[in-house]
């Protein structure tokens, strides 16, 4: 028994990795309980584990008394002095029980006291395993599918990769291999629950680290990423070394870098033209991340000219941005993309607004003209009084001026 007991320690440990301290404490819970079942109470048993025999030894203690009440807790002097005559009332004896009395009830109390510890230790060997990966990129295989989530193989745990973070139209199989951004381990207490994404921001800085050298060694940093999944990207860098050119080491000689990331990636797009679904690239724009707030916000609109870029006193992450009116629709972006990329990119809140927009506005509130209300106002006053409504009109609209004499 005792030798088959020391081998089922030893395997426990070893495939399952739950320590045998763990397990001996599991057992002597469970004895424990099945003593309190079988007689009522256990505040007088103590069960210890002999390390050289393997065996589990269980004693209950009893006070020498003069009348015994309770045979479980007390022993009579005649009886303790059978055993030794130099035993005294109130002296208290311990005397070893056999666990085999504790029958079917101790052996069930113990499979199930153990079977609960090795669950726990087992998930919280599994928790802290992918805890320590939170954060960084994992590979993994696609095990199954269902209507919320693509289940990836993670080693020794399915990782749950839900629509959201899925690239939109990225397509996989079972058995494909990819690679997934860990943001999320939790114990739910039913289980250990890890999410993965492919399409969080951060996933594309730990693939910089990983296929750039510079961004690896700290040479170049990535400040702050602003990711649309499949579509486009702003990543802000900076050089700490001012020989290296940040935009230059990120993007590669002829964007070989950025190939490598982009070439993580598998998105498609319908193509009307041809009617069918075709293979896509996640553009990625890289800018230089500058202390100044303004100066931020000016390389964030790029690839649009900004003429100002002026903060809101009440709100100190809101800011306006003018820019050219031949610039507008550059700056906002197809469906306001690009503005709002910025804005996660810098971290401001960011109103487009055109010059002659900005110049109304102002106007308005400080009840002046703007330029081309002046204009108008100049080439009305330079007409004759005595022109007819209809050459009012025309000089009004082309700047004829008045040359008679």
């Amino acid at each position: 028994m005792s030798k088959e007991m020391l081998d089922a320690f030893r395997i426990l440990e070893e495939d399952k990795g739950i320590k045998k301290e763990d397990i001996i404490d599991a057992v002597v819970e469970s004895l424990r309980s099945a003593y309190k079942r079988r007689y009522g109470q256990a505040e007088s048993v103590t069960i210890e584990f002999n390390e050289k025999t393997g065996d589990f030894q269980v004693y209950t203690v009893r006070e020498v008394v003069d009348e015994v009440f309770d045979s479980r807790l007390e022993i009579s002097l005649k009886d303790a002095l059978a055993i030794n005559s130099a035993y005294e009332l109130g002296d208290k004896i311990k005397f070893e029980e056999s666990p085999t009395e504790f029958g079917r009830v101790a052996a069930q109390s113990a499979k199930q006291t153990i079977m609960e510890k090795m669950r726990k230790q087992t998930r919280a060997i599994t928790y802290n395993t992918y805890k320590e990966h939170e954060n960084e990129i994992m590979s993994g295989t696609v095990e199954r599918f269902d209507n919320k989530f693509i289940y990836v193989n993670l080693g020794s745990i399915e990782a749950q990769l839900s629509k959201q973070d899925q690239i939109p139209g990225e397509l996989f199989q079972s058995h494909d291999r990819i690679d997934v951004y860990v943001y999320k381990v939790e114990d739910s207490g039913r289980g250990v629950n890890v999410f993965v994404s492919r399409s969080h921001p951060q996933m594309i800085k730990r693939l910089m680290e990983q296929e750039i050298p510079e961004v690896y060694d700290g040479t170049v940093e990535i400040m702050s990423v602003s990711r649309e999944a499949g579509d486009r990207t702003k990543v802000a860098v900076r050089s700490h070394n001012p020989n290296v050119d940040a935009i230059g080491t990120i993007v590669g000689r002829g964007g070989a870098n950025i190939k490598k990331i982009t070439g993580k990636f598998h998105p498609e797009k319908y193509d009307a033209r041809q009617d069918r679904m075709v293979p896509t690239e996640e553009n990625i724009d890289v800018i230089e991340w500058v202390a100044d707030p303004a100066e931020f916000i000016y390389n964030a609109i790029a690839p649009a000219e900004v003429d100002m870029v002026l903060f809101d006193e009440a709100d100190a992450k809101r800011a306006t941005v003018v820019v050219p009116d031949n610039k507008l629709s550059l700056a906002i972006g197809r469906r306001g993309q690009n503005v709002r990329l910025a804005a996660h990119l810098t971290g401001f809140r960011i109103d487009i607004k055109s010059a002659s927009e900005y110049e109304a506005q102002e106007a308005a509130v400080f009840g002046e003209e703007t330029p081309k209300e002046a204009e108008q106002a100049a080439v009305e006053e330079e007409i004759p009084e005595d022109l007819d409504g209809d050459m009012l009109t025309a000089a009004a609209e082309f700047g004829v001026e008045d040359n008679q004499d």
